[in-house]
């Protein structure tokens, strides 16, 4: 655990050695501020909350989280220097997570940059900052599921635009899981329980309720098992190629 910090620090450095990070956190700010304002209908609804703020986050995170993960090992493979990585005295452990939250860091950021909106809004009414608050604790979980899964797409390509996509397809999977056109379908030939499992596995059930201000430990329990699930797909994958 002592090598982590370091390999966080460097990660972290290496999204602003190149304009990577730069324009991910301009795009995630204008799609914010568009998606808001006017799909949202920010000033139409006449309420003092971010719900059209949040409602999109999950969107916009299926467009930008993968592309923020994709590097993590396709570009180590591609440089080649993946080989030295593995040589150096560090556990699989400290290498998978220290790349990981070093994404999740940036995306943390992102979310950081918005904090005028909420400024906007208090100076505009009344709102619930709890229930702000527990958006955007929410809205970084979510993130953090995202990258944990581009970055296990990214383990498994050499190529960063292959890896892109993967992440965003199976990102995708999860939102659609519970869609009413998803489930309607599947109430045509599947059990009861297979849709409520479906519905729960959705990334828009989980999230809508902590955006709404409602933090229950399975929301969190969901999003921590995933991320989890996720990094330990990645640390084994990763030790796979090695062997390979």
């Amino acid at each position: 655990m002592r090598m982590l910090p370091p390999i966080i620090q460097r990660e972290f450095c290496s999204y602003f050695a190149t304009p990577t990070a730069y324009l991910l956190m301009m795009t995630f700010l204008v799609l914010c501020g568009v998606c808001t304002f006017y799909p949202g209908g920010f000033f139409e609804r006449n309420q003092a909350d971010l719900t059209p703020f949040f409602a999109y986050h999950p969107w916009i995170y299926l467009l930008l989280m993968p592309a923020l993960a994709m590097r993590q090992w396709a570009e180590e493979r591609k440089s080649g220097t993946i080989e030295i990585l593995m040589t150096l005295p560090l556990t699989r452990f400290e290498v998978v997570v220290g790349k990981y939250f070093a994404a999740w860091l940036i995306a943390a950021l992102m979310l950081l940059l918005t904090v005028p909106i909420v400024f906007t809004v208090n100076y505009l009414g009344e709102p619930d900052n709890g229930a702000i608050l527990c958006g955007y604790l929410g809205s970084w979980f979510l993130a953090g599921v995202y990258l944990a899964i581009g970055g296990c797409m990214s383990a498994l390509c050499k190529n960063q635009v292959v890896a892109y996509l993967m992440a965003a397809m199976v990102g995708l999977l999860f939102i659609a899981s519970g869609s009413a056109p998803v489930l309607d379908l599947l109430k045509q030939w599947a059990p009861m329980a297979w849709l409520d499992v479906s519905a729960s596995m959705s990334f828009l059930a989980r999230f809508g309720s902590i955006s709404q201000g409602v933090i229950a430990p399975r929301d969190l329990i969901y999003f921590f098992g995933q991320i989890v699930a996720w990094l330990t797909a990645t640390a084994l994958v990763v030790d796979l190629k090695k062997a390979s």
